[in-house]
């Protein structure tokens, strides 16, 4: 499968790489057909806050074999059904599969994809993707629909931060020194892109869950 660059990657700190137009517009309008039939089968829904119970403003779903679930009962987790339906999560898209094969370098195929739908006013604080058991494995995101304002930083939430827009077709890779970088989601540009007919952002963001030798 052909991908289109558009434009040339972007290296930040020791193991980011920003990625802008890496899916063309046929190929993010394909990918967000994909994801339309996958959110049919497993809704969006709303988790809360581990501790406080305090809803999220981003909506939530997943495809691949794990989902990223939290809720006040039993915290940030990977399982492998919606927790509001039941069912097992649905296949995960082969573009996204081809796009990880292309950039991640790492031998195994991601096992979770989150689905994260930000309408107008949603964001995302500062967190660092720490429930994995193999940080050797990258986190690989692409992002569809409206500007985001994306923030990285370092191993500690407080410390300096680098800003950057990300853009519709825009893949990054969270890797090497940057996998356990704390990064989130500052803010939405609402009518930025024309993609989503409901306006707003989705972000897809592919991981390996566990380690090289721990299938099971």
């Amino acid at each position: 499968m052909s991908i289109c660059h558009a434009a040339r990657p972007r290296i930040g700190r020791e193991g980011f790489l920003h990625l802008p137009g890496y899916l063309d517009a046929s190929r993010q309008s394909t990918l967000l057909g994909q994801i339309r039939d996958v959110l049919a089968a497993s809704p969006l829904y709303v988790p809360t806050m581990p501790r406080t119970g305090k809803p999220f403003s981003v909506r939530m779903s997943n495809c691949g074999p794990l989902g990223w679930v939290s809720d006040q009962a039993g915290g940030y987790r990977y399982q492998a059904e919606h927790p509001l339906t039941g069912k097992p999560w649905p296949s995960m898209p082969e573009l996204l599969l081809e796009v990880w094969r292309q950039v991640a370098d790492y031998p195994l195929p991601p096992e979770a994809c989150l689905i994260n739908y930000y309408a107008p006013g949603a964001k995302m604080g500062s967190h660092r993707d720490a429930d994995e058991e193999d940080a050797r494995a990258p986190v690989v995101s692409v992002s569809l629909g409206d500007d985001a304002a994306f923030h990285i930083g370092g191993l500690v939430r407080a410390g300096p931060k680098e800003r950057i827009v990300l853009r519709s077709g825009d893949v990054v890779v969270l890797g090497g020194a940057a996998r356990m970088a704390y990064h989130g989601i500052d803010r939405v540009h609402p009518g930025t892109s024309p993609l989503l007919a409901e306006g707003g952002r989705i972000n897809l963001t592919l991981r390996r869950v566990r380690a090289l030798g721990a299938e099971r």
